[in-house]
């Protein structure tokens, strides 16, 4: 796969094919560019129901219904969509404590989630807590730098996917916080944390490489950046632009865990000088995040279009 080129200007990306100059659906077809949505969402934290209208800060925003009908109105406008969630699903409502989860992963379900990864507050109620919702998922966890052995976890967890899309090849791997310090120990077991950025390496190099992947995604719980006042304590901890900044074929991050509205994509080159695009859309679900890409599948390159988040409101 040739260099992908990012669309940045979210302005010039929310034309769509107009933003790629000017191409229409037919001379797409014709010259065997295939179109990809990627949709996302992290740290929705048991938000089933939007925020009040009286919430001072999130009026009347976030929560399932609405979200389930905007991921509905752009598969029914696109052909190839997928949908992923970056962690921290459960905790933060009633709805969690009284269902454990179970509500959160069906609802889910409902709405085709293709894949998540784990959140440290997915640890809330324990593994065997954990394992006891999975049932009710029916989409695949993705984790890749959690040692898994003698867990429960260890049968049901991936280490990476590959989805076919018209052609198109999607690698999806997912890298998860060091548990230790966040989550009660006796809570977590014997879940080993190892180095996210060996590990991506390690997978973005599989599913590229080997397993001929077109666009190689990774699901993160790791936090956008800790290098501010907000996280002067914890400077040193692994976060996307990390992985992004030390990594290879890895060409999207999909982040969680420190609640970062961006609104526009951070742009970071990799260790060999090409660009990787990080995306977080804040808690909740207020907003849904939305990437298009334009593959060439003839001479395996893309092109980017971020779309501006989209807020999710009650009606």
């Amino acid at each position: 796969m040739k260099r992908r080129n990012f669309i940045r200007d979210s302005a010039v990306a929310g034309l769509g094919l107009a933003g790629l100059g000017g191409l229409t659906n037919w001379w797409l077809k014709e010259n065997g560019v295939k179109k990809l949505t990627i949709l996302h969402t992290n740290d929705v934290h048991s938000r089933i129901d939007p925020f009040p209208v009286t919430d001072g800060k999130h009026p009347g925003l976030g929560g399932f219904a609405r979200r389930a009908e905007m991921v509905k109105q752009i598969r029914e406008q696109e052909k190839n969509v997928l949908l992923f969630d970056s962690g921290d699903i459960f905790q933060g409502t009633p709805y969690f404590n009284y269902y454990g989860g179970e509500l959160e992963f069906k609802l889910m379900s409902e709405m085709g989630y293709d894949a998540a990864t784990y959140g440290n507050h997915d640890f809330d109620n324990g593994i065997d807590g954990l394992v006891k919702q999975l049932p009710h998922a029916a989409f695949p966890f993705i984790n890749s730098n959690y040692s898994l052995e003698g867990t429960p976890l260890s049968a049901t967890t991936l280490k990476n996917k590959v989805f076919e899309k018209d052609g198109i090849r999607i690698g999806v791997f997912g890298l998860g916080i060091d548990l230790n310090g966040l989550v009660n120990p006796k809570l977590y077991g014997s879940i080993q944390y190892n180095d996210p950025i060996n590990e991506a390496n390690k997978q973005a190099d599989f599913l590229k490489q080997e397993m001929s992947c077109d666009v190689v995604v990774c699901l993160s719980h790791l936090g956008y950046d800790y290098n501010s006042e907000k996280y002067n304590f914890d400077v040193d901890r692994v976060c996307d632009k990390h992985v992004a900044k030390n990594s290879q074929n890895v060409d999207i991050i999909l982040g969680g865990h420190t609640h970062t509205f961006l609104d526009e994509p951070d742009y970071q080159l990799n260790s060999i000088g090409e660009t990787v695009m990080i995306c977080q859309v804040g808690w909740a679900g207020i907003k849904l995040g939305r990437i298009d890409l334009y593959i060439d599948l003839l001479t395996k390159t893309f092109r980017g279009a971020y779309i501006a988040p989209k807020v999710s409101q009650s009606q």
